[in-house]
């Protein structure tokens, strides 16, 4: 019988306005994984968005060399397939959170640089994104270019695991990414939708029993999540 041996996110701390010429920015901790996340604006969108009314969220990631622990090289010739499908993911989960209309013609690129990475780089990158975007949002509104707050969701997102034994581990370090049978990130609102689930049988296939366990323990690890991110955004 599968067990869920720990619902609790680890410890996360958010810093915001870590940096002083981003529009938007957090210096995101979930235990010892650290990202570096600005959000700068541009009042230009992309030129196949030219003249429809639309704005547009973009994200960048990136790990930096000393962030493992042999030295990655830095991507100098073209970002990798991962980091692609890391921004890209980060990106959806954004966008999912703000009305684009409402946004008008403007473009807000997030930048996720890892500082260290313990596992959970990705999810921790869309929880530090959302609070840089919403920074960056509010400095539109101040300033009066934004006249209504586009944003439509709270957005966050957690890593969730089974390990060889069958049970349910949320918020996984390296260590527990490494040797867990399934991998799983869950990207959802604070209303409790879900933007995007990606699970993988690394090891044994799971059970929908199984799978419905790590459903809600994500649920539950993510109102502390939450909860962190409603301390700087209140």
């Amino acid at each position: 019988m599968a067990q869920i041996l720990r619902q609790e996110p680890r410890e996360i701390k958010i810093t915001p306005h870590i940096n002083p010429y981003a529009a938007g920015s957090v210096l995101i901790e979930c235990g010892n994984t650290k990202v570096h996340v600005t959000a700068n604006i541009a009042e230009e969108v992309p030129r196949w968005l030219k003249g429809k009314g639309k704005g547009w969220v973009t994200a960048e990631y990136s790990m930096l060399p000393g962030s493992t622990h042999e030295r990655i090289k830095r991507e100098r010739k073209g970002i990798s397939g991962r980091s692609q499908e890391i921004q890209r993911l980060i990106a959806r989960s954004l966008r999912a959170g703000i009305d684009l209309v409402k946004l008008g013609e403007i473009m807000i690129t997030v930048d996720c640089d890892v500082l260290v990475a313990d596992g959970g780089t990705r999810t921790t990158s869309i929880t530090g994104g959302f609070v840089a975007l919403n920074l960056a949002i509010n400095k539109l509104l101040s300033s009066g270019e934004l006249k209504e707050n586009p944003i439509t969701h709270q957005v966050a997102a957690i890593s969730i695991g089974i390990n060889k034994d069958g049970n349910i581990i949320s918020d996984l370090n390296y260590e527990e990414d490494s040797s867990c049978e399934t991998d799983m990130n869950i990207v959802m609102t604070k209303s409790g939708k879900f933007i995007e689930v990606q699970g993988t049988a690394e090891g044994q296939p799971f059970s929908s029993e199984q799978f419905g366990m790590l459903i809600d323990c994500a649920k539950v690890s993510l109102k502390t999540t939450f909860g962190a991110q409603d301390k700087i955004l209140s």
